[in-house]
């Protein structure tokens, strides 16, 4: 059976949570564009969680654009490939996003080149078993392209006590600005079919629900009338609001099931995927193709020539806008959305697989922000009726203040929170509660290495 779920006033949602504004106007009706190659593209060898990918390619060589330039590292970890074809320059430490001076290949492009993409082995799935389609996931180089860049092949590998009866595509895209996953669906929706197909056969899933907001109504006709009569897929539209796109948020949402504390989806019989990686399944394992690009959306106020655009990976933030019209009053760019994306200190980073946006704003946004005093708390439990799993930031927030950091981890469910930037956006004190709770996370970790 396949269809539309759709409630209107009824559609699923959660308890809890933020309404900010969309922003989404500028780019959810633009076409997903080329971009063009940088002078110079980085490469970092750990654009996932996990291991580092070990480079296979030496300086002066000439590497073609789609070839395997560096090969996994152990089961979490993902190979890497070229974002075009060109020279390898270089092979050294580099900066990323999360400050860490990474191993890095960078390549020059060739000017004259055609960037064709030549097709490797294919993974047919009329007879490729589960383990080999994890396999190919894995060479692809795939991940999460929602912006946890967690490997997807692992995902997939579950144990033996395990079994899933739900696969979920998570369309959502809740964040602010990000139009990405969006124009995926409307543009390539062929290939998010032919993904589920694939992880439908890797986990033996019974039934498929892709999930969207309903902001995205075109997205959602897009999707249904690609669905297939011979597999079991519905297109469930949910209420719009944040953060609905995290994973265990998804889950109670849309099934009412719980995923325990300190759990995985597979506890409760499912997997959820990012659309955007499911339709890089669908894209790259029939040709034996491995990613080398990916769709995002670069915009903000600082940016002229806002869209969504098919950017090599490698390229360095600082080309992009330039290449976008960047206005020489940025004062704050992001890495993804303005909730949970982390902002960028220096613009010669690389995009990587986990990119999902790129957002500039001017000194007339983020003067107010820069200049906003930071004030006790008042206790008007805005923070505790935002929390979308129920902590209370408040009272974290002041054993943080304290210092008293196992207190938290081990009394008040520290880890539960994915920082997703509800209290912040509500908070009337400015309390950086999320920061508060970073913070928390690595000291107590420090804490536990050193016992």
């Amino acid at each position: 059976m396949t269809g539309i779920m759709d409630t209107a006033l009824g559609a699923p949602s959660f308890r809890h949570g933020v309404h900010p504004r969309e922003h989404k106007e500028d780019t959810r009706g633009l076409a997903i564009r080329q971009f063009p190659f940088a002078p110079m593209l980085i490469m970092p060898l750990r654009q996932h969680l996990g291991a580092p990918a070990v480079p296979v390619v030496r300086v002066g060589q000439e590497v073609a654009r789609g070839e395997t330039i560096a090969r996994p590292d152990g089961f979490m970890s993902v190979a890497m490939h070229a974002p075009a074809s060109g020279v390898v320059r270089r092979i050294e430490l580099a900066p990323t996003i999360s400050g860490d001076m990474v191993e890095s290949v960078f390549i020059e492009p060739l000017p004259a080149d055609t960037q064709e993409v030549d097709d490797g082995e294919p993974c047919r799935l009329d007879n490729a078993t589960p383990e080999q389609i994890m396999t190919a996931i894995q060479n692809a180089g795939i991940v999460g392209l929602g912006g946890a860049a967690f490997p997807t092949h692992a995902k997939l590998r579950f144990p033996d006590d395990k079994h899933v009866d739900t696969l979920i595509i998570n369309g959502v895209e809740c964040e602010p600005y990000l139009t990405t996953d969006h124009r995926v669906m409307l543009e390539q929706s062929a290939d998010v079919i032919a993904g589920i197909r694939y992880l439908v056969k890797a986990t033996s899933a019974v039934r498929t629900i892709i999930a969207v907001e309903a902001n995205k109504p075109d997205a959602v006709t897009a999707l249904s009338a690609a669905l297939p009569d011979d597999l079991p897929v519905d297109v469930t539209v949910l209420k719009v609001k944040y953060p609905q796109g995290a994973e265990k948020i998804l889950i109670k949402a849309l099934l009412k099931r719980e995923v325990p504390q300190g759990g995985l989806p597979i506890d409760v019989g499912v997997i959820c995927t990012n659309v955007a990686t499911t339709a890089e399944i669908g894209r790259l394992l029939p040709r034996g193709r491995g990613i080398q690009e990916r769709v995002i959306t670069i915009a903000g106020p600082g940016v002229e020539k806002k869209g969504n655009y098919l950017i090599p990976i490698g390229t360095p933030v600082r080309f992009a806008l330039e290449a976008c019209g960047a206005d020489p009053d940025i004062t704050r760019v992001f890495m993804g959305g303005p909730m949970m994306g982390p902002a960028v200190s220096n613009l010669d980073i690389p995009v990587t697989k986990g990119t999902s946006g790129i957002l500039a704003f001017t000194v007339h946004e983020t003067a107010a922000i820069v200049e906003r005093k930071v004030y006790a708390c008042i206790h008007c439990a805005r923070c505790v009726e935002s929390c979308p799993v129920f902590l209370n930031p408040s009272h974290l927030g002041l054993l943080a203040k304290n210092e008293q950091y196992e207190q938290m981890a081990d009394d008040h469910s520290l880890y539960d929170c994915f920082e997703c930037g509800a209290c912040n956006y509500v908070c009337p004190s400015h309390i950086p509660l999320v920061q508060y709770f970073r913070l928390a996370k690595k000291m107590v970790r420090k804490l536990r290495a050193t016992h």
